[in-house]
């Protein structure tokens, strides 16, 4: 067999503040719940995306890149917690700036507010990332076809189950994590304290160990929208390797 020459690649992953409503009558989906909405996707296969007419080659290492970007605001705009990697998020009232007036009655006043994640579905950029990237390293098309943000049945849904229907795929092309690269970009609130439950999450659902996910974070200094609190964004770059 000829050797395979593979290029080293960078996987990085990118959140930006994204304003959510938090309430703390919030509640995430059950599994169960889950399973029942992947199900419900599994048996439309005729119309299901991640099944194309074209063959899936079985190269022996594939590499994907994945990006996603929610709107942060305070929480009574966004009716949603700040929620990444499947952990919400939770901190001291930030210094958002109004710059319009809406909150506080003047434009471009300081005004202190829980931050939440305007999104159709709970906004998680980092495992909506990493979905995309493992549909974009099997050529298969986009997390937003897949799950189409105008589909009633993904309104608030919990993205672990996004998490879950892509290891599925992952698995139906007899693929298994290579290793993946999280950076998540977000200048506020700080997520230091909240990154190891991130990747055990990642670890779990993606059936792998901890020493094939490393999740970073950064700020995005103070620049454009996610510099300002207004956004949350992540980059994901993957492997994927036959098994």
């Amino acid at each position: 067999m000829p050797s395979l020459l593979v290029p080293d690649c960078l996987l990085f992953l990118i959140l930006i503040p994204s304003s959510f409503s938090f309430f703390h009558s919030y509640h995430l989906p059950s599994p169960q719940s889950f399973h029942l909405r992947s199900d419900v996707l599994r048996s439309t296969s005729s119309s299901d995306p991640t099944r194309p007419s074209y063959p899936i080659d079985p190269l022996p290492i594939r590499v994907g890149h994945g990006y996603d970007i929610h709107r942060m605001s305070p929480i009574e705009t966004s009716l949603q917690p700040l929620i990444i990697a499947g952990i919400e998020i939770t901190h001291p009232p930030q210094k958002y700036l109004d710059t319009t007036g809406q909150y506080t009655g003047t434009p471009n006043t300081i005004y202190p507010t829980i931050l939440g994640c305007e999104a159709h579905s709970d906004g998680d950029v980092v495992y909506h990332s990493i979905v995309d990237s493992i549909f974009g390293a099997l050529t298969l098309p986009d997390i937003g076809q897949v799950f189409v943000d105008t589909d009633p049945r993904w309104k608030g849904a919990n993205s672990e189950q996004f998490m879950v229907y892509a290891k599925e795929v992952m698995d139906r092309y007899g693929y298994e994590l290579g290793n993946v690269d999280v950076t998540l970009i977000l200048e506020r609130p700080k997520v230091a304290g909240f990154k190891p439950g991130m990747k055990d999450n990642i670890v779990r659902l993606l059936g792998t160990s901890e020493g094939r996910v490393n999740v970073k974070a950064r700020t995005h200094e103070g620049v454009d929208s996610t510099g300002q609190l207004r956004a949350v964004e992540c980059h994901v770059v993957l492997t994927l390797v036959l098994k």
